[in-house]
């Protein structure tokens, strides 16, 4: 039986002491309170059920989100923690002040509704910008997983008293059905030979790469001179976004393209980078970055929807299009882990489809 007393300050403190339990001890405003808590409560010990709520009650998620940056985070990939911190972003903005205790299925729940239905703001020097449209499913739905994952860290590894992972109890986003943009014949052509004439050689391989490869930039811009073997024509990934090692088979075209990069009579001896940038204030190379010049030739070539990206969606389906890989020999080439994956990236073209089966009925007429 819990013991109710009324304190010096005139508040209710109930404190619990059961064989078995720790003793349970809060202070309320009112004995009703304090009555409802220690009833409640002791009927979670009968059914061991009970968590000590006291540290979950006390933590923000705005402090539990900056300990999961500073402690977990890191052990992931670069890409990842950058994805992760700005995911953090909005989780702090509009529940950071919230207890990990008070956060219910129906406030989360509500955090994914408001997310859904807030213009979409980029970042400039000093202000945001307004884009038309809404944040993305996606991009709501890659956010509660963090959130997810916070209370999966909380709960196991932090060991604070909560009795449920509130984001597991309610509809996630849709994940939305994938980009489908592939280049029409007339915009390879175009954007082929703006890469190639610009002054800057290594911006032409790169995408020479990626069309022929279907490797991701990172993948591309990151690779090194051990990697690459000419002789066998392949070149090998340790660093992928899944994780695993990759080895990527080379086409004429593609090994022609590094071949040139490793010629490049304006290679430093100071990498062995084989698309390098110009020193930092550290004065070490790192990987060449062409957003900005990619960006804008896009605009200049009237593509300005077109993604980099898109060059992989590209490349798989034009693997696919040939008829000459099963979907296991396409998936080994471009490092997808399930043939679901794999189809999101294949878009075959209608026409392409319509003289294949042309052909196939001239093959074996009824």
């Amino acid at each position: 039986m819990a013991t109710i007393v009324k304190t010096p300050s005139a508040t209710w403190k109930a404190v619990i002491r059961k064989q078995g339990w720790p003793t349970a001890s809060k202070t309320f405003r009112t004995k009703r309170d304090a009555e409802d808590w220690a009833r409640g409560t002791e009927d979670e010990m009968v059914r061991g059920m009970y968590v000590r709520r006291t540290l979950s009650e006390k933590m923000t998620l705005e402090a539990a989100l900056r300990r999961y940056l500073l402690e977990v985070t890191p052990s992931k990939k670069a890409s990842t923690q950058k994805a992760e911190k700005t995911k953090a972003e909005p989780l702090i903005r509009l529940l950071g002040k919230y207890s990990l205790a008070a956060l219910t299925p129906d406030i989360v729940a509500g955090y994914r509704d408001k997310r859904l239905n807030e213009p979409v703001r980029t970042k400039l020097k000093k202000d945001s910008l307004i884009i038309p449209g809404n944040v993305s499913a996606n991009t709501v739905r890659l956010e509660l997983a963090l959130l997810s994952n916070l209370f999966t860290v909380a709960i196991q590894e932090w060991r604070i008293g909560l009795p449920q992972n509130p984001v597991a109890n309610i509809r996630k986003p849709s994940p939305g059905p994938g980009r489908n943009r592939r280049l029409s014949p007339e915009e390879k052509i175009r954007l082929l030979k703006a890469v190639n004439a610009y002054h800057n050689p290594m911006l032409g391989w790169i995408v020479r790469i990626a069309v022929e490869t279907g490797m991701r930039s990172s993948e591309i811009t990151t690779l090194r001179r051990h990697q690459v073997n000419l002789k066998k024509r392949v070149v090998t990934l340790s660093d992928t976004k899944n994780g695993e090692r990759r080895s990527v088979p080379l086409s004429t075209l593609a090994t022609a393209a590094i071949t040139e990069a490793l010629d490049n009579p304006a290679r430093p001896t100071d990498t062995d980078l084989v698309f390098f940038g110009e020193p930092g204030k550290d004065d070490k190379r790192r990987p060449y970055v062409f957003s900005k010049v990619w960006n804008d030739m896009k605009k200049k070539l009237g593509m300005a929807d077109f993604r980099f990206h898109d060059l992989r969606h590209e490349a798989v389906s034009r693997l696919v299009e040939t008829g000459k890989f099963s979907d296991q020999q396409v998936a080994a080439i471009s490092g997808h882990k399930s043939m679901q994956m794999l189809k999101r990236y294949t878009h075959l073209r209608t026409d392409e489809l319509v003289e294949l089966l042309d052909k196939a009925n001239a093959d074996s007429p009824i």
